[in-house]
């Protein structure tokens, strides 16, 4: 990538400057910024010293890129959204060295709000690649975002929210602190979730439960039929039986013909801190 720091590098003519890189005459932008090949900056835009844009990577108008900010190639950021302003959190105290990393490929919609890490915490908010944010969807400190999820509009996640690969949330839903929300799970619209959501699910409700799993986003991931059928059987002994949780994991390991995606599950019940919905 082309970096702007050390000052203008077509000398002192800032507007020249700003038109060979697709910059619009009312934007501001940091010489100290580094900023890709081709990469474009909307109207009223604001990019400060520590933002890094990678190629290609279209900025709308009106947006505030600040903070330790690394978005990567190819991303695509609408009118409004603000991204890398400073953690909600009451413990953090303008420390400089929490960061927030944007892969490749991502959608922010209008109005889209991410926040870095925190000292507290991991240090960094991380989002991998190919996702959706729809217009006015949250993402808190210190959450990490996997590959292909789609947060709908005005879905919310509180502080240290893992979200692993090709995860939907539904319009208005929100996740609670600390929550995790497994591979392909797929969350309704204003559904409130304040624990873990297990992969291949589909949850729904105030407060979150296990519907069914997720059929149509496993036939879609190209998932073997065997092994959406083993992960029927598994939901019904794990969500829908009087079984303790401990009971239905014993039976699923010993009756089930075991796959990549049921060996995925039960590590990830194994692994969770705040259980299961």
């Amino acid at each position: 990538m082309r970096a702007t720091t050390g000052g203008c590098p077509y000398g002192n003519n800032k507007e020249t400057f700003m038109q060979k890189l697709d910059i619009h005459k009312t934007a501001i932008v940091d010489e100290r910024a580094k900023l890709g090949t081709g990469v474009s900056i909307g109207p009223y835009s604001v990019i400060t010293a520590d933002v890094t844009l990678g190629d290609r990577t279209q900025v709308g108008s009106h947006c505030v890129l600040t903070g330790r900010t690394t978005i990567g190639a190819d991303c695509r950021i609408f009118t409004g959204a603000v991204i890398g302003s400073p953690p909600q959190d009451l413990k953090y105290s303008d420390e400089d060295v929490v960061h927030l990393d944007i892969g490749h490929h991502n959608i922010i919609r209008e109005y889209v709000t991410m926040n870095p890490g925190t000292a507290q915490g991991e240090g960094t908010t991380i989002v991998g690649n190919h996702n959706l944010f729809m217009a006015y969807t949250h993402v808190a400190h210190d959450c990490v975002i996997g590959n292909h999820c789609v947060l709908a509009n005005a879905a919310t996640l509180a502080g240290h929210v893992t979200l692993e690969d090709n995860v939907v949330m539904g319009g208005l839903s929100a996740a609670h602190q600390f929550c995790r929300l497994g591979r392909l799970a797929m969350v309704g619209g204003l559904t409130k979730i304040v624990q873990d959501v297990p992969p291949f699910a589909i949850a729904d409700g105030n407060p979150a439960v296990v519907r069914y799993v997720n059929t149509i986003g496993l036939e879609r991931a190209q998932i073997s039929e065997a092994s959406v059928q083993a992960l029927k059987k598994a939901f019904k002994f794990l969500f829908f039986s009087k079984l303790s949780r401990q009971t239905a994991m014993d039976l699923v390991v010993k009756e089930l013909p075991m796959c990549a995606e049921l060996e995925h599950l039960i590590f990830f019940i194994k692994t969770s801190k705040r259980g299961l919905i």
